[in-house]
């Protein structure tokens, strides 16, 4: 790796994941696929961020997602397909990720010259990306670029954000998290999901959230109080390193002028986003 790796981490969660993330919590997807028939804010966000793979099964869709209660999963897939198709379903996300980031940008935005150079760098960091053992990224890749570049934009942050997710898995196998412990050790870090968030969208009960910090304190990650021990930290470092290893490819095909100009133009739409309400003020965080 000739790029530093922490330089591509901060495009990642400053510029990159946080753009495609709009849409999973804007009314603008809540509306589309109550059009579809579809009203449950779970099974919108399992419709919409699986049908890129076609009308697979839960077993398929708790796989690829990992951190997932499956029994949440089989609740809504396959039935979901009974109501829509996955083409519709991916038709309306695109109208939505329209209407979501023409609403938190604002016009100009959406149509100045420095969001398409945004768009044309990350498409180009997409042009390294590979498929092998990346089944959510490799559908995504298989889906037409959008000609606007605000939804070029979408799609190649959405490319992006499923190969790195994608090898993140790998990263957490070897860690040797389960998908709760994966969830509560990046809680613990401050920066991950809050629990009453774990419970509503991936379906875990309190009983889950304190099994597994139960099995982490065993393994001295947490410490009593629920906090990341020494041990712990380095855990969840050691995670992002190969998270980072794996994931190196697109940031060293853009090289540093265009990851530094990406990182650039992507937060500071991301700012504008997040100023904007992208978010729910209680998503992350310990509490």
């Amino acid at each position: 790796m000739t790029l530093s790796p922490f330089a591509a981490r901060r495009c990642w969660h400053a510029a990159i994941n946080p753009l495609h993330a709009t849409v999973y919590f804007s009314p603008e997807i809540a509306k589309e696929f109550a059009a579809l028939g579809i009203t449950d804010r779970v099974a919108v966000n399992l419709a919409h961020r699986s049908a890129a793979m076609g009308a697979v099964g839960a077993g398929a869709v708790t796989a690829a997602f990992y951190n997932y209660r499956h029994d949440l999963v089989a609740r809504h897939v396959p039935a979901v397909w009974d109501t829509t198709t996955p083409e519709q379903a991916l038709a309306a996300r695109l109208r939505a990720a329209d209407g979501t980031l023409r609403r938190l940008l604002g016009t100009g935005t959406v149509e100045s010259p420095e969001l398409a150079e945004a768009a044309d760098l990350a498409m180009r960091a997409t042009e390294a990306c590979t498929r092998h053992a990346r089944p959510l990224y490799a559908a995504h890749a298989d889906l037409p670029v959008p000609e606007e570049p605000h939804l070029r934009l979408w799609h190649a942050t959405t490319l992006l954000r499923e190969h790195r997710g994608d090898g993140h898995l790998a990263a957490l196998l070897l860690a040797g998290l389960d998908p709760v412990e994966a969830l509560i050790s990046h809680t613990a870090t401050g920066k991950g999901m809050s629990p009453k968030w774990l419970k509503a969208q991936r379906g875990w009960t309190q009983d889950d959230l304190d099994a597994a910090a139960d099995r982490l304190r065993e393994r001295g990650i947490l410490d009593a109080d629920g906090e990341l021990t020494e041990e712990g930290k380095a855990v969840r470092e050691r995670l992002e390193a190969d998270t980072d290893r794996l994931d190196a490819a697109p940031y060293e095909h853009l090289g540093a002028d265009g990851l530094a100009r990406l990182t650039e133009l992507g937060g500071a739409l991301v700012v504008k986003a997040v100023t904007a309400g992208a978010f729910p003020r209680d998503l992350m965080g310990k509490g």
